[in-house]
């Protein structure tokens, strides 16, 4: 693993550190097993964004059922809704095991020396970065669908005038699980939001793991793509872009932990750097990184940002 580290001047703020994105794989006992755990989820990752990417909601069934109302256009909606919200379900249940194993990463990388980590545990550094090009591209998707929260939004309304005139509906999804569920399609980003919440959870259940250790971590991984992309590490665009969505995450989940965030002059992520870097490739579309990073951050706008940051991203 020496080999894949490279030293460079400490003048160019270099975090020293090369990802072997395209070919790391787990080397300890200890390590596969973090990362069986973590493709046991990842791995569904792909069918989960092929369904979403595919999602064509009940939009015409329920205009239906509101404009000409009758028992029976309500029934032919519920029945077109049923499927669809299971649907739903499974994109909701994937967010719940992404919670339960998102804290084993964040264990593996963060105790100890995060740097170290992320240098000598690069299969799970690669998972990391997995977590956020799912969550970026998942999150991409559900913003411009907004049949999601229209379809779910009209269960819910009539759930409970199903169960009362049919005693022996099976509804599998309830009042507990359906509100669960609301709050989780309600935002805009859902599953960064679940990350964000599940960190912050994490942190405060005492596990061990510092929260500098964590922000460490993630400040690491966010110089270390932006500096890949940026020298032309790799040639394949699809790679490049994966590492792009890895420093966007990175960035958006270290400004919800730190005090000061992102974009402050003392932040220890170099922040024009990766801005410059998603502005100007060319490789990929690159507009859903530069908004999640305008709208998902927290601490864009504080007084403490420099008036530039800001502007590259106007």
């Amino acid at each position: 693993m020496g080999g894949l580290i490279s030293y460079i001047s400490s003048q160019n703020h270099s975090e020293d550190i090369f990802l072997d994105f395209e070919k790391a794989q787990p080397q300890t006992e200890e390590e596969k097993e973090i990362h069986a755990n973590v493709s046991a989820v990842l791995n569904k990752g792909p069918d989960i964004l092929e369904k979403l990417s595919t999602y064509a909601g009940c939009e015409e069934h329920i205009r239906k059922a509101i404009t000409n109302p009758s028992p029976q256009a309500e029934e032919e909606t519920w029945e077109a809704v049923l499927p669809a919200v299971d649907q739903l379900k499974e994109f909701y249940d994937f967010s719940m095991d992404l919670e339960a194993v998102f804290p084993k990463l964040l264990v593996a990388l963060c105790k100890n020396d995060p740097k170290a980590n992320l240098a000598n545990l690069q299969s799970l550094a690669k998972q990391l970065a997995n977590v956020f090009d799912f969550v970026l591209r998942f999150d991409d998707l559900k913003m411009v669908n907004p049949a999601i929260q229209n379809d779910f939004s009209y269960y819910r309304r009539t759930l409970n005038r199903m169960k009362l005139s049919k005693k022996d509906l099976n509804i599998s999804i309830r009042d507990e699980l359906a509100n669960r569920m609301s709050l989780f399609f309600a935002y805009p980003t859902p599953m960064m939001n679940v990350i964000n919440e599940t960190t912050v959870k994490f942190l405060s259940q005492g596990e061990g793991v510092p929260r500098e250790n964590v922000t460490n971590a993630l400040a690491t991984m966010a110089n270390i793509c932006q500096e890949m992309v940026g020298k032309g590490s790799f040639d394949n665009k699809e790679t490049n872009m994966f590492c792009l969505r890895s420093m966007t995450g990175s960035i958006i989940l270290f400004d919800h932990l730190h005090a000061t965030g992102a974009f402050s002059r003392k932040s220890p992520i170099h922040i024009k750097g990766c801005i410059t870097v998603l502005k100007t490739f060319t490789g990929g579309p690159v507009d859903g990184l530069l908004n999640a990073l305008r709208f998902t951050t927290i601490h864009l706008n504080d007084a403490e940002t420099p008036a530039n940051i800001r502007h590259l991203l106007d």
